[in-house]
C-alpha cells in the first residue's frame, strides 16, 4: 500500500511537490475511505484519490513521475546508459543542471519503507532505503543503505547497516553511476531486498498512455473453477442488466500473439500452451416472462464491452490489494460506471485487502462529498513560469455544506483552464 511520494525537477514539476494518501483527521466517510494499514503507530490510509487539473496542467506527468520510479527500480540494473533518463524541467538553465528528485513511502509485507534516490544529468547522485522496525509500542527507522556521490569526483560514499545482510560489497561494486543499487543487488540474489523490489513490480500498477488494463486476465478468471462466480456480481452490481454469461472456447492454430477485439471473437492463447484460442462470450439479459435473452457481445454498448474486458484485472487489483495508478480513467467510461467502480474500492466488503485507487480525470460528475473526503481530491496547476504545483482540496477548508463540483467549476479551487479572449 502506498503512504506517499514526494517529486522535484521532473518534468513540469520543478519545486518540491508531495502527495500523500494519509487521512487527515476529518470525520466524513471514515469506515468506507479510509483503512488502518498493518503497521503499528500510523494513521489511516485512503483507499482512494483523484487528480483534477487543466489539460497540460501536471495531472499525467505526476502519474509519469510514480511511473519512473517503477520503471527504474525494475530496469535500470539492466539498462545501458545510452537509455539514461534523466528528465528535469526545462524552462530554466538552474533546473536543467540539477538533479530530479523522488521519494516514495510504502507499506510491504507489514513492514514500511522509505526510498527514494536523486538522478543527476550523468549518474545516480544520492540513494538510499530506510525500513521501520516495531518493538512494542515504539516504531524506529534505520537506513539499510545509502549511497552519495562525492561532488569532488573521488566515487561514492557507501553506508550499510548491520541489519543488511548479503554481499554488500559486491552488490556495491557492481552497481553502474547510471543504474540504481536497489535494482541491482535484486539481479545479484539479495533476498532480504527482495519485497521491496516486488512491491514496484507486482504490487504497483501504473495505466499511463498506451499503457492498458490486462483484458485477458476476465478471461483466465472465466476457467477458473469459481471464477464465474466472482464475475457476474461485479458486473451485475454495475446494473448492466446482465443475468448470466457464456463462453465458448474453440482451438485455432497459433497465432503468436494476443488479441481481444471490439467484435464478438476474443483470441487469446491458452494458459501454458503453445496454441491460441477463439473465445465467443454471450451476455445473458432478462426478457419477458422472466427469460434470458442472448446477446453476441458485439451487440453490447461500448461501456459493457469495456467492464468485461477489464473486470478480470480490476477483481485482480482488489484480491491483490495491490495499487493500481490510472491515469484519465474517464475515457471511453460513464460517470455512473467510473462511480461504481470507485465504490468497489470504497467498500469493507469488495475491497477487504485495502486496495488503493489513484486517478486523474476531468469528470466533474464525481467530485462529490458523497463519494469523497476533501482530503482524496487534489489539484494539479502551472505558474507563470510553467512549472506545475499540486495541492490537496483541504486546504481551502470547504464548507461543510459546500458542493465540491460547483466550487471547483466557478474557480474556487484554481486548477482551471484558461482560455485566450484577444481577437484577432
Amino acid at each position: 500500500m502506498l503512504i506517499g511520494f514526494q517529486v522535484e525537477n521532473f518534468r513540469s514539476f520543478k519545486s518540491e511537490q508531495t502527495f500523500s494518501m494519509v487521512a487527515g483527521h476529518f470525520s466524513e466517510h471514515v469506515d468506507t475511505n479510509t483503512f488502518d494499514p498493518p503497521i503499528a503507530g500510523f494513521g489511516k490510509l485512503l483507499r482512494t484519490a483523484a487528480v483534477y487539473g487543466p489539460n497540460a496542467g501536471g495531472k499525467t506527468n505526476l502519474l509519469l513521475a510514480l511511473k519512473f520510479i517503477k520503471d527504474f527500480v525494475v530496469n535500470s540494473a539492466s539498462a545501458t546508459a545510452a537509455v539514461y533518463p534523466y528528465s528535469p524541467f526545462k524552462l530554466t538553465a538552474t533546473a536543467r543542471r540539477k538533479p530530479s528528485k523522488f521519494q516514495i513511502t510504502f507499506v510491504q509485507d507489514r513492514a514500511r519503507y522509505d526510498y527514494g534516490f536523486w538522478m543527476g544529468s550523468e549518474r545516480i547522485e544520492k540513494e538510499w532505503l530506510v525500513e521501520y522496525a516495531h518493538s512494542g509500542s515504539r516504531t524506529r527507522g534505520r537506513t539499510l543503505f545509502e549511497r552519495d556521490w562525492n561532488a569532488k569526483g573521488s566515487g561514492y560514499t557507501w553506508k550499510f547497516s548491520s541489519f543488511l545482510k548479503g554481499q554488500r560489497s559486491v552488490w556495491s561494486e557492481a552497481t553502474r553511476p547510471d543504474a540504481l543499487f536497489l535494482s541491482t543487488a535484486i539481479q545479484l540474489n539479495s533476498t532480504q531486498l527482495r519485497p521491496v523490489f516486488d512491491w514496484f513490480q507486482q504490487r504497483l500498477i501504473i495505466i499511463v498512455g498506451d499503457v492498458k488494463l490486462n483484458e485477458s486476465l476476465t478471461i483466465n478468471l472465466l476457467e477458473e473453477p469459481h471464477g464465474k462466480e466472482r464475475l457476474l456480481p461485479f458486473l451485475r452490481e454495475a446494473d448492466l442488466g446482465i443475468a448470466d454469461l457464456q463462453m465458448k472456447k474453440e482451438p485455432i492454430p497459433p497465432t503468436g500473439g494476443v488479441l481481444v477485439s471490439q467484435s464478438r471473437p476474443v483470441m487469446v492463447h491458452s494458459p501454458g500452451g503453445a496454441s491460441a484460442n477463439l473465445i465467443t462470450v454471450t451476455l445473458s439479459h432478462q426478457g419477458d416472462g422472466d427469460k434470458p435473452v442472448g446477446f453476441d457481445f458485439s451487440e453490447e454498448s461500448t461501456g459493457t464491452q469495456i467492464l468485461f474486458k477489464t473486470a478480470g484485472a480490476w477483481l485482480n487489483v482488489l484480491k491483490n490489494g495491490e495499487v493500481l495508478v490510472f491515469d484519465e480513467i474517464d475515457t471511453n467510461m460513464h460517470p455512473a460506471l467510473l462511480r461504481y467502480l470507485l465504490s468497489q474500492f470504497q467498500s469493507k466488503k469488495t475491497n477487504p485487502n485495502n486496495a488503493q485507487l489513484i486517478c486523474s480525470t476531468h469528470n466533474t460528475s464525481i467530485l462529490d462529498r458523497a463519494l469523497f473526503r476533501r482530503d482524496q481530491v487534489w489539484f494539479t496547476e502551472k505558474d507563470q513560469s510553467g512549472a506545475s504545483h499540486l495541492y490537496p482540496l483541504s486546504d481551502f477548508s470547504p464548507r461543510t455544506d459546500e458542493s465540491f463540483e460547483k466550487a471547483y467549476m466557478r474557480g474556487r479551487y484554481g486548477a482551471q483552464p484558461v482560455f485566450s479572449t484577444r481577437s484577432e
